[in-house]
């Protein structure tokens, strides 16, 4: 099911608030909705330091959106290892990297055509 523009607003600013809450760094939207056959409309990725902070930025995210916006994901993958997790709210799919993983995969240039926000965040 497709959301209303509105509705992934809100949306993306709450993900983006749950990873500024905890100090994830480096955020980018990756604005998918211009590219033919993606799997969703916005791509949100950001940084973690090490897999405690990886898992707080994680759970900090679910926690707002729960919370703010009565929203699940409708799965999440990686937290296993908690070197890059995937959030996947359908419309929106958040990553969360360790900066190593997120170099090697680079997914800001393997999406090349998608429009990349850099998000600054609080300090």
């Amino acid at each position: 099911m497709v959301k209303s523009k509105s509705v992934e607003s809100e949306l993306i600013k709450k993900i983006i608030f749950g990873i500024e809450d905890v100090k994830g760094a480096d955020v980018n939207i990756m604005d998918l909705t211009k590219i033919a056959n993606t799997v969703c409309g916005y791509f949100i990725i950001c940084t973690g330091t090490s897999n405690t902070h990886v898992t707080a930025i994680v759970n900090s995210i679910k926690r707002h959106v729960s919370k703010q916006l009565k929203e699940k994901p409708f799965s999440i993958e990686g937290n296993d290892n908690q070197e890059w997790v995937l959030i996947d709210y359908i419309d929106v799919v958040v990553h969360v990297f360790q900066r190593e993983i997120r170099e090697y995969y680079d997914l800001e240039n393997l999406w090349g055509d998608a429009k990349i926000t850099n998000v600054e965040l609080n300090a």
